[in-house]
Order: structure tokens, then C-alpha cells, then sequence
């Protein structure tokens, strides 16, 4: 990580874990929905091991995250009521899932809907 990278003030959970607020020292905050991290989970399971390995995960509207666990100074691990919990969020990747939430979230939505995919 830069000199220049985000820094997590504060990571809570809200809404019986559906939905993660994560504050930054630059004065950003984003509240981020669970179903919005899990689908864009840094995992091989969602992300693979390549480009072009990308899946699109349906069904997780009703997810929650049951857990968050610091890990170095780097990242937090998310666990999730599906039993989900490989990927490592560093704190740049969720910046930038705050930072572009409309147009990643847009982009999923419409992954679904070209592949016949459900949010339920």
C-alpha cells in the first residue's frame, strides 16, 4: 500500500449485518450492503484466477455478514450467513467498491438479467 492509500477510521455493522459501514481518514464513509460485497467477493470463487474467469453470483439478496475479521493491516475477512468466507477485502478494494458502487452495482445487475440470473 502507498502513503496515498485509503485508511479504515471504522468498519461496523448495521442492520443485523446487512449492511457494513466502513469510514475512512479522509472523511469518506460508504455504507456498503452485504449483498453488494458478497457478489463482489475478491475470492477465486467469484473473481477466478484470471481475467475472463469472473462469475456472476445470483442469489444473495438475503445474505448477512455473521463476522468481520481484521487481517494484518491490509484487509478484513467477511464472513457470510451463506458460509462464505475466502477473500481478503483490502482496504483499497473497498474503497473502491464505495467510490463506484453505481456503476459496479449497475453492472452486476445487468450481468444478471443478461444470464437469466436472480437476486432471490
Amino acid at each position: 500500500m502507498s502513503e496515498n492509500s485509503p485508511w479504515p477510521k471504522e468498519l461496523r455493522l448495521r442492520g443485523e449485518g446487512s449492511t457494513l459501514l466502513i469510514s475512512f481518514e479522509g472523511g469518506e464513509s460508504f455504507e456498503l450492503p452485504a449483498e453488494y460485497l458478497r457478489v463482489e467477493s475478491p475470492s477465486a470463487e467469484v473473481k477466478g484466477h484470471g481475467p475472463g474467469q469472473e462469475v456472476t453470483v445470483p442469489g444473495k439478496r438475503q445474505v448477512r455478514i455473521f463476522s468481520l475479521e481484521q487481517v494484518g493491516n491490509y484487509a478484513v475477512k467477511i464472513t457470510y450467513s451463506d458460509g462464505h468466507a475466502t477473500g481478503l477485502y483490502a482496504w483499497d478494494y473497498l474503497h473502491k467498491l464505495g467510490s463506484d458502487y453505481e456503476e459496479i452495482w449497475n453492472a452486476y445487475l445487468g450481468d444478471l438479467e443478461a444470464k437469466g440470473l436472480s437476486r432471490d
